[in-house]
């Protein structure tokens, strides 16, 4: 039996048209994007064409767009750049309690920094309710962040709702969108969200590579300090290879939205699943308003990493860590109130572009023989 991969929420695949764009930058095309001679030319043209190609996918100025070093980045610049840009005027965040640690673990350096962060709690659905955001507000909070969907259950949360909030009183909104980017429509303006992260190995393009949306206006410190590149944003020469892997993967992301290929899929194996284990698995996340490759089940009683490891074969990712016989649930599920039977018997299953059915059935298969 073929390898079966079935995480494509923790990485995907680099696209073959994203690394034929990529190649002729390996060797031909090395020139400074910031140089005014011949060599310099063709890198800055490419690097132009990267940016639009982004901005098309989230419906904005392509001056809006800084490239980062992924999503991590992202992430990190929007806390900090605005805490730091608008610490005069208040110190208090707002997030929740099921984000990526890409999120968490800035607050709570924030925090240290002098930040007030209120980490909201989500439903058994991992999602969070806008009035609860609201009621966390205060005079002094300065910027709400929450995912656009979670990576671990794919539970899609209200940012359009909390974006009106944030609006009604002059706060500033972040998503990290590092999961729906090329999944789920993710125009900015239709969110109403002030800053937007994404991630180019979660969209088909390479690792180390992503994306900061600021919209006009923003007060946002730079990061990464230097010379006046990204409109004095974001110092460091450019990385062309890897913006156009991802300008690249922007556009054919842009044209795969509303492709209802691969949620069919997750229905299909989903519909299979409880064939054949009935009582003895549960799904995570909301069952309706959740990212359209993400199955995130718990087998009952069982060991997500025991089964896992059972199966080499298949590529997958837990939602609990065993250490020295000790399970662990993820803080997501710990935030979902997921029972510890239950939690610890949880695996992702991530579907993607180049899923096919046969693989799904040989996934049922493998699971059936060794649970």
């Amino acid at each position: 039996m073929q390898r079966i991969y079935l995480d494509y929420n923790a990485s995907t695949p680099i696209a073959s048209e994203v690394a034929q764009v990529m190649t002729p930058f390996l060797s031909d095309y090395y020139g400074n994007p910031s140089t005014t001679h011949w060599a310099g030319k063709t890198a800055s043209q490419a690097y132009t064409l990267a940016k639009k190609q982004v901005a098309d996918l989230l419906g904005c100025d392509p001056e809006e767009v800084i490239f980062t070093s992924g999503g991590s980045e992202a992430n990190n610049h929007a806390l900090k750049g605005v805490f730091w840009a608008l610490k005069e005027k208040g110190n208090h965040i707002i997030t929740t309690q099921v984000e990526h640690p890409a999120i968490i673990n800035p607050c709570k350096f924030l925090e240290k920094l002098g930040a007030k962060v209120t980490y909201v709690g989500v439903d058994r659905f991992g999602q969070v309710s806008p009035s609860d955001i609201e009621e966390a507000l205060t005079l002094e909070t300065i910027l709400i962040s929450v995912m656009h969907a979670n990576n671990e259950v794919g539970t899609i949360q209200p940012i359009t709702d909390i974006a009106k909030i944030a609006k009604k009183y002059n706060v500033l909104v972040h998503t990290d969108a590092a999961q729906t980017v090329g999944k789920i429509p993710t125009k900015v303006d239709d969110l109403g969200v002030d800053l937007l992260s994404l991630a180019g190995h979660k969209l088909y393009a390479p690792k180390g590579i992503g994306a900061l949306y600021i919209r006009k206006g923003t007060p946002i410190e730079p990061l990464v300090h230097g010379a006046g590149h990204e409109g004095g944003r974001r110092a460091g020469t450019e990385n062309i290879l890897l913006s156009i892997g991802l300008g690249k993967a922007g556009e054919l992301a842009a044209k795969s939205i509303g492709d209802t290929k691969t949620e069919k899929l997750r229905d299909y194996f989903w519909d299979k699943l409880k064939m054949c284990f009935a009582e003895r698995i549960v799904l995570n996340g909301h069952p309706q308003e959740r990212l359209p490759n993400t199955l995130s089940v718990s087998f009952i009683g069982k060991v997500g990493q025991d089964i896992l490891e059972s199966i080499p074969e298949l590529a997958a990712s837990t939602g609990s860590a065993c250490h020295s016989g000790i399970v662990h649930l993820s803080p997501v599920l710990k935030a979902m109130n997921v029972e510890e039977h239950v939690g610890k018997g949880t695996i992702r299953f991530s579907l993607g572009r180049y899923t096919i059915k046969e693989e799904i059935d040989d996934a049922i298969l493998l699971l059936q023989e060794r649970i």
